[in-house]
């Protein structure tokens, strides 16, 4: 019998859509959801995977191609990702926490200008309050992390701290997460590397679609346009693809280069193995000198594919994955859409309780109000595509926050505390100081960090959530408080 494979496969594709239609239902969007919540019975996660046809079709064409290696739909997928972002060059990895290793471990090639490269020793600034796998890739680089604190209110790094972290001749790099879909402030921190010639890395795993607005006329402002996606700033960034990320490819993350293309050389070398060839999977001599080249101490001629110039990795994610990715990234727009939106009405629905909580605020804003936000003198503004919704419980309250989050739990409703919390807190980080007290360097006394890390929850606000879910939400909070 002479079956014709393409009728088949569209056969396939179009049981799958069928399939995905009937058992798939409670991850599609909030809007296309069916009604079946049930407060105190149906769980209220604080993330998850929403997705529908599109992406289970496109996962499962990919497996029927069987080419399995980032392949095809990788490259596509990188391409429609810088396009979007509006960098150079995106690089498909295994994982937000991946990228940034990668990204730091380019940072340290010696094919950098000397004077630029991270050695064993160097000083790179980061925040104490956020994830540990921003922070840990200094460690694992051999370098010693800086922390500053944190502002409570915005969950990102208190920029007039940087002065006191920098050391001239040791510093080399910053490295900070936009926290929770916030911004974190750019204005200082990009005049603070241009100022010191440090590198930047923005950690934009939480924050994919935020936007970040320049004063007008800035002095960046030759430099870069006004407004801006965070990720697209500094000289490289990370995203993250984990399901309760703004776009999910199951596992997976990128590194953006934004403008210097030897970054992405870097980037590269030590996603695949540590390499010098830039041959994709399949591919051999696209340079047209595969054994014309001369390194290190190899023979001459010796196979390019086979030549390191970096002790690296192998850090690629699969090519159904990206295929997953590039429906995603269609979403994108309304996901972001959806959490600017469920982010306001946990606001506006909270509101009554400031007398027990401090709410986030976007950085650069000064208060909240049921017409918008009012902002401070700087100029710049920003707008988040919010990965969570902050509360503080103040030091005033009859509870504390580890309180709230036992009675949520119990509700079924998905909350998580600010990450790690203070990171030198944290076991790991204690060890290290023990094994060697020169592993890291405190700017004083982390007292903003420390509050995260005794008084702050997040909520969900994912693309998910229905109104109903939202309202339980609400209404769990307020019964919380009145029982104290």
């Amino acid at each position: 019998m002479n079956e014709d494979p393409t009728a088949l496969k569209a056969q396939i594709l179009a049981l799958t859509r069928r399939y995905t239609a009937l058992v798939h239902r409670s991850h599609r969007p909030a809007a296309e959801r069916d009604g079946t919540f049930e407060p105190g019975k149906s769980s209220v996660p604080y993330a998850g995977r929403v997705f529908a046809e599109d992406e289970v079709a496109a996962g499962v064409s990919s497996m029927l191609d069987f080419w399995l290696t980032l392949g095809p739909e990788g490259d596509a997928f990188e391409k429609e990702l810088a396009g979007l972002l509006g960098v150079r060059r995106s690089l498909l990895v295994n994982s937000g926490s991946s990228a940034n290793l990668l990204a730091l471990s380019a940072l340290t090639s010696a094919k950098l200008p000397a004077e630029k490269r991270v050695r064993v020793g160097d000083e790179i600034i980061t925040c104490a309050a956020g994830f540990p796998t921003t922070v840990a890739p200094i460690v694992q680089a051999g370098a010693v992390p800086v922390f500053i604190d944190n502002h409570p209110v915005t969950g990102n790094a208190d920029c007039s701290l940087l002065e006191a972290a920098y050391s001239p001749g040791k510093t080399k790099a910053v490295i900070l997460a936009h926290a929770l879909g916030n911004p974190f402030e750019l204005t200082a921190v990009l005049e603070f590397c241009r100022r010191n010639d440090l590198w930047l890395i923005e950690d934009n795993c939480d924050a994919l679609g935020s936007t970040y607005s320049l004063p007008p006329h800035h002095s960046l402002a030759a430099a870069y346009p006004k407004s801006r996606f965070t990720g697209t700033w500094g000289n490289l960034s990370t995203q993250s693809f984990y399901p309760p990320h703004h776009l999910t490819l199951g596992e997976g993350g990128a590194v953006n280069i934004t403008r210097d293309m030897l970054l992405k050389v870097c980037v590269e070398s030590f996603r695949d193995w540590g390499r010098d060839c830039w041959c994709a999977s399949g591919l051999d001599n696209t340079c047209g000198k595969r054994f014309g080249w001369q390194l290190g101490e190899l023979p001459a001629g010796y196979d390019h594919k086979y030549t390191y110039s970096h002790l690296g990795y192998n850090l690629k994610p699969l090519d159904v994955q990206a295929a997953i990715g590039r429906q995603q990234l269609k979403r994108l727009p309304d996901f972001i859409a959806a959490r600017q939106r469920n982010w306001e009405y946990l606001r506006n629905g909270l509101d009554d309780l400031s007398e027990f909580f401090e709410f986030s605020l976007p950085t650069h804003a000064t208060a909240w109000t049921r017409e918008g936000f009012t902002w401070d003198a700087s100029g710049a503004r920003t707008e988040c595509s919010w990965f969570g919704f902050l509360l503080l419980v103040r030091k005033t309250a009859p509870f504390r926050h580890t309180d709230l989050a036992r009675f949520l739990d119990d509700r079924k409703i998905g909350n998580r505390m600010f990450f790690g919390g203070n990171l030198v807190r944290q076991p790991a980080f204690v060890q290290l100081r023990k094994d060697n007290p020169a592993a890291f360097r405190v700017i004083g006394d982390l007292a903003g960090a420390d509050r995260i890390m005794n008084e702050a929850l997040f909520l969900g606000v994912y693309p998910g959530l229905t109104t109903e879910m939202l309202d339980y939400v609400i209404e769990s909070v307020h019964a919380f408080v009145r029982t104290k």
